[in-house]
């Protein structure tokens, strides 16, 4: 299959790149609409409770979304703000598809206690479709901002949605013309040359223009969230990069030991593009643990991600061989085998030294990892509200604004207790005792609405402790429970009951790809070990971050006492995916070694001087374009910006450069063990590259 892609790719490379071309357009042109599409209802789960019990509510009782606005910064009491603000409700409730606007004046908790603030919700009718939905939140919010006064924001519900959208399109773009130039400055010096550095950036706008369209063609099956975005983007971005930069250092290596351009382009493929090839394998399948969660959120999250990857590589094995059959006699070799080895000395030096004294790295190196990796311990997870937005954000300011001049509590999300017909009297009693306040709304039927506003946050501990107690003191009774913090109790029950499973998916399928690229049965093994500790320290230090407050203002953040409920499952599932990639790097690189000497201490530390110039600077690269992506202040995707960051750099300097050799020196020669039936089955079923220089009877036993 690699032969044929090269040979393609260097038959055609004009046909080739045009047709990337055609893509190019197709993802900048109609991928773009996506961002139109954007959803913030991440935390909803198919078959819970939760759902059902909003589902039978919009069934009986089909209501409009609501926005909110917020007049703040001088007294409302004021003849003429009041006579402005009346003005400006009853324009509102002149827009087509309103349903109502309460006169926030005669409206009791509408105005501030101090006089210096009031809120005006509106009311949108219910059953509008998309357009017509977009077209009435524009009209009355910018009514709304037309009242002459310091502080007027509005926000909520959809338009929120709406708000996220954009401030992901400019987070987006910001970070793009951040990473990029960083990049291309970044590939001069690793190359030398600017021909040799441009090509990755070709192919990781490929990378780009493929998440566009991958998330608009699912945003046609399914709601996109508002974090996909940024998610998508910079890891096609990041592994654009990776893959061309991997794919360009063996050209030049290749071009060392002929001056036939598509020759060495053919043995490129052959050798590097199975590595490209595996590696784009083991991230899209660390990506399908995503997909064992029902919840819509996560599974188009792993489908939009996983295509991503997949476009990146399908990029590197056929739209690069082609740039490379047309420019890449005009790319310099790499340096000769002397000066070579001198850029591995260091590499191969910190090799022999972890594996000399493997037993004192590894009682220092898993200590370290581990405590760091404390925090995941108290970790918790919440919905989260417009405090993860940065502070210029018009919904930030609105919530600012009214926990400044409002009682806490206000404009909280409640509980939304739905008392289906044959709820008995005294469950419903008890039900309204639980918190004082509770409000009662009769719906068709026979059934009613309880609505319970909890005193703290709305997806906050004693909201998600009160729904607990509903749950635990309705009995036999027809009630169920919706609103923000039910659906965050049913997330997190869902992630509980199927983070076992997706683990086991994704170990599985890792396990069986890299026996399948080694031949055995314990370098899986080992690789799966020092990820998870990597990981976890990366994951500890986010918590200690993002959830405790450590060194947040350092990121233009702040500790908000959990973690948005999007950040660790895609962290646990990109990073996993990106640790596979620079271990089969290094792997690939052993194997080689080991293949020609035999020797297998000696091939460690070939493997690693060989390869670890080219993992350490595709891990800076890609944390240049992670950290590109942290510039914009949205706190989820600081968290998993940052989470990614440390998982790649941890994984690329401590665990490859020292755990790597310290276990490979331990396990020895047992490390490329394999039964005999196993071994057999590598032998007839294993992927390899052609080894065309060394004869088949110095090929060590059990590869």
């Amino acid at each position: 299959m690699l032969t044929a892609l090269a040979r393609t790719a260097t038959r055609r490379p004009l046909t080739v790149m045009l047709l990337w071309g055609l893509f190019l357009l197709l993802g900048f042109g109609l991928g773009t609409g996506v961002f139109a599409r954007l959803s913030d209802n991440v935390p909803e789960v198919p078959g819970t409770e939760s759902e059902s019990a909003a589902r039978y509510l919009d069934e009986m009782d089909p209501a409009g979304s609501s926005i909110t606005g917020v007049v703040a910064g001088t007294p409302v009491a004021d003849a003429g703000l009041r006579a402005e603000v009346e003005r400006a409700v009853a324009d509102v409730r002149k827009v087509a598809g309103v349903a109502a606007v309460p006169d926030p004046y005669a409206t009791p908790g509408m105005i501030a206690e101090d006089g210096h603030a009031l809120i005006v919700p509106v009311t949108l009718e219910g059953g509008l479709d998309d357009d017509a939905e977009e077209r009435t939140l524009d009209a009355a919010a910018e009514r709304i901002r037309e009242i002459d006064a310091p502080d007027v924001h509005v926000s909520g519900g959809p338009l929120l949605g709406l708000q996220m959208g954009e401030r992901a399109a400019q987070d987006v773009k910001n970070a793009e013309l951040i990473s990029l130039p960083v990049v291309l400055a970044l590939l001069l010096v690793v190359f030398g040359g600017l021909r040799s550095a441009l090509l990755p950036l070709v192919v990781a706008v490929s990378g780009i223009a493929g998440a566009f369209l991958a998330l608009f063609l699912f945003s046609e099956v399914t709601d996109i969230s508002v974090y996909a975005i940024q998610v998508t983007t910079m890891l096609g971005l990041g592994l654009a990069v990776d893959y061309a930069l991997l794919m360009l250092v063996r050209f030049r290596e290749e071009r060392r030991t002929t001056e036939d351009v598509v020759e060495a382009v053919h043995r490129t493929v052959a050798a590097a593009g199975r590595t490209v090839l595996f590696s784009g394998l083991t991230v899209a399948v660390s990506l399908t643990g995503l997909l064992v969660f029902p919840s819509v959120f996560l599974r188009s999250m792993g489908l939009a991600v996983a295509a991503v990857v997949v476009i990146d590589m399908l990029a590197a094995l056929t739209l690069l061989p082609a740039l490379l059959a047309r420019f890449g006699g005009r790319i310099p070799p790499a340096k000769s085998p002397g000066n070579g080895e001198e850029e591995g000395r260091f590499f191969a030096r910190v090799a022999r030294f972890a594996a000399r004294r493997k037993v004192a790295v590894l009682a220092v190196v898993v200590p370290v990892l581990l405590v760091l990796a404390l925090p995941v311990a108290g970790m918790s997870i919440v919905v989260g509200d417009a405090r993860q937005l940065p502070a210029d954000s018009e919904a930030r300011q609105l919530q600012d604004t009214v926990a400044a001049h409002f009682p806490p509590g206000t404009g909280v999300s409640p509980v939304v207790v739905v008392a289906k017909p044959g709820t008995d009297a005294a469950t419903a009693d008890r039900i309204r005792a639980l918190a004082p306040g509770a409000t009662t709304r009769e719906l068709p039927g026979g059934g009613a609405v309880i609505e319970i506003r909890p005193p703290g946050e709305a997806d906050g501990a004693e909201a998600t402790a009160l729904v607990k107690r509903v749950r635990e003191m309705r009995g036999d009774a027809p009630v169920e429970v919706t609103g923000t913090a039910a659906r965050l109790v049913d997330f997190r029950q869902m992630l509980a009951e199927r983070a076992p499973w997706a683990a086991l998916t994704v170990l599985a399928g890792i396990v069986l790809l890299l026996f399948a690229f080694t031949g055995s049965v314990l370098l899986p093994l080992r690789t799966v070990v020092t990820t998870l500790l990597s990981l976890a320290a990366a994951l500890g230090v986010v918590v200690w971050v993002f959830q405790d407050g450590h060194l947040a203002g350092l990121l233009g953040a702040e500790g908000l006492g959990a973690l948005s409920l999007t950040a660790p499952p895609l962290i646990v599932a990109i990073a996993f995916g990106l640790a596979m990639d620079y271990e089969l790097f290094i792997l690939a690189r052993m194997r080689e070694a080991r293949l020609r000497s035999g020797d297998d201490r000696e091939a460690v530390v070939t493997g690693l001087s060989r390869s670890g110039r080219v993992v350490t600077c595709a891990a800076l690269l890609l944390a240049v374009v992670f950290a590109a992506f942290m510039t914009g202040g949205f706190s989820p995707i600081l968290q998993i910006g940052l989470g990614l960051t440390l998982a790649v750099l941890i994984d690329a300097t401590v665990v490859r450069m020292l755990l790597v050799p310290a276990t490979m020196a331990l396990l020895g020669r047992h490390a490329w063990w394999a039964p005999a039936p196993l071994r057999r089955v590598h032998d007839r079923f294993g992927l390899r590259e052609e080894q065309t220089e060394l004869p088949r009877e110095k090929v060590p036993s059990g590869v």
